[in-house]
């Protein structure tokens, strides 16, 4: 029961940092310096991804990715390759 509670708080201080605009590996390797196992974090890390996909919105509706050709205006027409090397 103890490392349940241990692993939340963890995962609660994450998701703290994590709105404060910390990276995930800036916290994985502070929390490590301060003394917490590797495997640990590793689990809260994981839960946090769970916690944080679960309360992510579902988007109803498909974007739409729409596009246009621009046509460059006055450009002057290059010579081919040939034409350069042969000079005409």
């Amino acid at each position: 029961m103890h490392k349940i509670n241990y692993i939340r708080e963890l995962v609660e201080y994450i998701k703290k940092n994590l709105k404060k605009g910390y990276t995930k590996d800036s916290l994985r390797w502070a929390l490590m310096s301060q003394g917490h196992s590797r495997i640990e974090v590793e689990k809260a890390l994981k839960q946090v991804e769970v916690d944080l996909a679960n309360t992510a919105p579902v988007l109803k509706t498909k974007p739409e990715i729409s596009y246009e050709l621009v046509e460059p205006a006055n450009l002057p027409k290059k010579k081919s390759f040939w034409k350069k090397l042969f000079g005409l």
